[in-house]
C-alpha cells in the first residue's frame, strides 16, 4: 500500500508535465529597444555658392565629405546629413546638367582612376533607377512615385522594402540645369523590422527636406 502511494506521488510531477505539454504553444514576439525620438525642429542649409537650399533637423549635422559610395569626388556641392543618434546618413549629390563631373573611381586593385564625363539628364535619371535596382537581391519591393512640391520642385521618390541597404532614395531636377540625388543609409546590418521605427521617423524629415528644397541658381 505504501509502495503504491509512493509511486503515485513520484509520478505526479511527470503527469503534470505531460498534461502541460499538450497545451497550445504561443511564440513570443521579438522585441526591440524603445527609442525616444527627439522633438522636431529644423534649421536652414543655405551655404554661399551652393546651387540649392533646404531645411534639415537640428539633431542632424551637415558633413562635407570627399567620398561618395567608394568614389572620391571633387564636386564641392556633395554633402551628407548625419544622424549620430540613429547611426544614419543621407548621402546627397549634385550635378549640373550639361556640365562635366570629375571624380576618381576605385579600381579592383585598390587604386583610383580619374574619370570625367558630361552630365546628360537622361543618363543621370537612368543611373538613379539603376542604383535603386541594385537593392533588388534583398528588397521585397521597390516602389517609385513622382512628386511635385509647392516650390516647383519635381522628382521621384523610391521606397525599397525588405532588408535592403537603403529603404529611402530620391532625386530632383529641373531637367535643364540641376540634378540632385539623396539616399538614406544606416551604419548597421540592414533589418527592416528593427529599423522601421527610425525609418518612419526620418521619413518625415526627408519629406521636410524635399518640401523646403529650392534651387538657388535660377
Amino acid at each position: 500500500m505504501k509502495y503504491k502511494i509512493f509511486t503515485a506521488v513520484l509520478m505526479l510531477p511527470f503527469l503534470l508535465l505531460i498534461i502541460s505539454c499538450n497545451d497550445p504553444y504561443t511564440s513570443r514576439k521579438k522585441g526591440y529597444f524603445k527609442i525616444d525620438f527627439p522633438q522636431r525642429q529644423y534649421v536652414k542649409f543655405e551655404e554661399k555658392g551652393f546651387p540649392y537650399s533646404f531645411e534639415y533637423p537640428v539633431y542632424a549635422r551637415i558633413v562635407k565629405d570627399s567620398t561618395y559610395f567608394d568614389q572620391d569626388t571633387l564636386n564641392p556641392y556633395w554633402i551628407n546629413i548625419d544622424f549620430p543618434r540613429f547611426g544614419g546618413r543621407i548621402f546627397l549629390s549634385y550635378k549640373a546638367i550639361g556640365g562635366r563631373s570629375t571624380y576618381k573611381v576605385k579600381q579592383a586593385d585598390g587604386s583610383y582612376k580619374d574619370s570625367a564625363g558630361v552630365n546628360v539628364f537622361d543618363y543621370m535619371v537612368n543611373d538613379a533607377f539603376k542604383l535603386t535596382s541594385k537593392n533588388e537581391a534583398l528588397a521585397s519591393s521597390i516602389k517609385d512615385s513622382l512628386f511635385h512640391t509647392q516650390n516647383g520642385i519635381t522628382g521621384v521618390f523610391f521606397r525599397v522594402g525588405g532588408n535592403a541597404a537603403t529603404a529611402k532614395q530620391f532625386f530632383m531636377s529641373d531637367t535643364t540645369k540641376n540634378f540632385f540625388r539623396g539616399a538614406l543609409y544606416f551604419d548597421v546590418t540592414p533589418n527592416a523590422d528593427s529599423l522601421k521605427p527610425v525609418q518612419d521617423f526620418l521619413q518625415k524629415d526627408i519629406d521636410h527636406l524635399i518640401n523646403t528644397f529650392r534651387w538657388t541658381n535660377k
